[in-house]
């Protein structure tokens, strides 16, 4: 299922969402993503003054993926643009 997230609190949710059906605590996130305890708490309570590095790591110990897109419906390449 894909989320449409606007705000790091949504992401937030979402990510809390994720560990919680996957029944892990933020402990056993914070040891699968080499982080500390607090900093999974951090990331579910105040995302908006994480790492992205950490919000990374997070992901990827919760085996999803991070997709963008664009909205103006054209589908995105594969490579990253050459800006």
């Amino acid at each position: 299922m894909d989320y449409l997230i606007k705000t790091p609190q949504q992401l937030a949710q979402i990510l809390r969402g994720f560990r919680k059906r996957k029944r892990l605590t933020q402990s056993e996130t914070a040891i699968t993503a080499g982080l500390l305890p607090k900093t999974i708490s951090a990331l579910e309570a105040t995302p908006d003054r994480s790492r992205v590095e950490s919000l990374f790591r997070l992901i990827s110990a919760l085996q999803v993926e991070f997709v963008l897109r664009d909205q103006t419906g054209t589908s995105a390449p594969s490579s990253p643009p050459d800006w």
